[in-house]
C-alpha cells in the first residue's frame, strides 16, 4: 500500500500537554509516520511548546484561535479546516463532535473527512444550555455529514446508531503496556513508591475530584491522595477542591511525559471518578502501568475495565473499597495483572493504530493493510 497523506485537526497540539485527545494524536501521528505515511497535526498557538515546526516526523503546523470556553476549540478548528482545503491530504481526521461544521467545509474540498466525536458532551456540567444545545445539534450534523464517523466505546456507538441511525467504527484510545520501578525518580514529588492512590483527570465536575477527595478523607491511612490535572475554564471548582484541610492529598496540576509514567507505575492503586464520556485515556493507561483500578460504575467505564478492576458508585463505597485495599494489600497483583492483561488484548496502541490505517484505507477505496506485529511486556515486579 502507498503512503497516504493525513492530517488530525481539532486538538490542541502535540507533544500532549493537557488531555485525551492531544495525547491520542501523539501516539497515532507518530505511529502513522514510523510506518511511512505522511502526517500533519494541527496546533493552537499557545499549547504548541515545540519551536520547530515539526515533532518525531510529524509535520505540525500552528494556527491561532480564540481563548475563550466556547470558542477556543471551534474557531481553530475552523481555520484549520479551511488552511487544509489548500494541501494535498488524501484524509483528514476531526476530534470532537463540535468540530462538525470544520469537517463540512473539508469535505467540501473533496477530501475525505473522518470525524471521531468523542463522548456526549451535552451531558457534561461544565456546559450551559447554549453550550448541550450546540453539542445536540452538533451530534445530529456529525451523524449525516463526514464520510466516516468514529466512536471510541460500544456504549457511545450504540448511542448514534439507536438516535441518529448512523453506524460507526469503534475504535477506542490506547495505552502503553509495562511497569518498571524506579523509586528514585518519584523524589521530584516527594513521593515513596506505592505510598499514594493517584487520580488523574481534568479537574471539571463531571470528573468527580471532589468525591474522590471526600472519600479519601475518611480513609484512615498514611498514604497520601495525588490528584493529577487542571483546567483552564473551572478556576471556581478547583479552588473549592483545594480547600480541603487534609494534608495527605498533593495537587500538582498537569503532569506529562516521563513524570507522568513514573506517578502512573508508583501507585499503590488509581481511583477513577469520570462519569461522562467513552473510554477516558487516563484510565486505560492506568491499567497499561500494571495499577490496580478502582472505578466508578457507569456503563462506559465497566466496558473498559470489565472483570479487571474494582466498583464503586458513591463517596461511601470509595472509601470502603480503598480501606479494604489499603488493609489487604495481597490482592493488589491479581488486578494488576488482569488490568495489564485486558490493556494488551484490547487496548494495545500499535493495534489502535492497525484500526485508524484499515480506516484511513476504506474512506479512500486502497487495499486494506497488513496489521503491524510486535511483543509487550506484561510483568508486574
Amino acid at each position: 500500500m502507498r503512503p497516504m497523506k493525513i492530517a488530525i485537526m481539532g486538538i490542541r497540539g502535540i507533544p500532549a500537554n493537557y488531555g485525551g485527545f492531544e495525547t491520542f494524536a501523539e501516539q497515532l501521528s507518530t505511529r502513522l509516520v514510523r510506518r511511512g505515511h505522511r502526517v500533519t497535526v494541527y496546533g493552537r498557538r499557545h499549547h504548541v511548546s515545540v519551536p520547530d515546526r515539526a515533532y518525531k516526523g510529524v509535520e505540525l503546523v500552528v494556527l491561532p484561535t480564540i481563548k475563550h470556553k466556547y470558542l477556543d476549540t471551534v474557531v481553530h478548528t475552523l481555520l484549520a479546516a479551511i488552511h487544509a482545503c489548500f494541501r494535498d491530504y488524501d484524509v483528514v481526521l476531526l476530534c470532537n463532535a463540535a468540530n462538525v461544521p470544520a469537517a463540512e467545509i473539508v469535505r467540501l474540498s473533496g477530501k475525505k473527512t473522518i470525524l471521531n466525536v468523542d463522548g456526549l458532551e451535552h451531558r457534561r456540567k461544565k456546559w450551559n444550555w447554549l453550550g448541550r444545545a450546540y453539542y445536540r445539534l452538533a451530534e445530529w450534523w456529525a451523524a449525516r455529514r463526514p464520510h466516516l464517523l468514529v466512536t471510541d466505546a460500544r456504549v457511545i456507538q450504540r448511542y448514534y446508531r439507536q438516535h441518529y441511525g448512523r453506524d460507526s467504527a469503534m475504535i477506542a484510545y490506547g495505552a502503553e503496556i509495562e511497569r518498571r520501578f524506579q523509586p528514585e525518580a518519584l523524589r521530584t514529588f516527594g513521593l515513596l513508591p506505592e505510598q499514594y492512590v493517584l487520580y488523574v483527570s481534568r479537574l471539571e465536575p463531571e470528573n468527580n475530584a471532589h468525591l474522590v477527595i471526600e472519600a479519601f478523607e475518611r480513609v484512615r491511612t498514611n498514604m497520601k491522595l495525588v490528584i493529577v490535572g487542571d483546567a483552564p475554564y473551572a478556576k471556581a471548582y478547583i479552588r473549592r477542591l483545594r480547600r480541603t484541610r487534609d494534608d495527605r492529598i498533593l495537587f500538582t496540576g498537569f503532569v506529562f511525559g516521563e513524570a507522568y509514567r513514573i506517578l502512573q507505575q508508583h501507585a499503590y492503586c488509581y481511583v477513577h471518578a469520570t462519569e461522562v464520556g467513552g473510554t477516558h485515556p487516563a484510565l486505560i493507561e492506568a491499567m497499561g502501568f500494571g495499577n490496580c483500578v478502582v472505578v466508578l460504575e457507569t456503563p462506559e467505564n465497566r466496558e473498559v475495565v470489565g472483570d479487571a478492576g474494582l466498583y464503586y458508585r458513591d463517596a461511601e463505597e470509595l472509601r470502603a473499597t480503598l480501606q479494604r485495599i489499603i488493609d489487604e494489600p495481597h490482592v493488589l497483583g491479581f488486578y494488576r495483572q488482569k488490568a495489564m492483561a485486558r490493556v494488551k488484548a484490547h487496548y494495545d496502541w500499535e493495534k489502535v493504530t492497525d484500526q485508524y490505517e484499515r480506516l484511513f484505507a476504506r474512506a479512500l477505496a486502497w487495499p486494506t493493510p497488513e496489521p503491524q506485529r510486535r511483543s509487550v511486556r506484561t510483568t508486574v515486579p
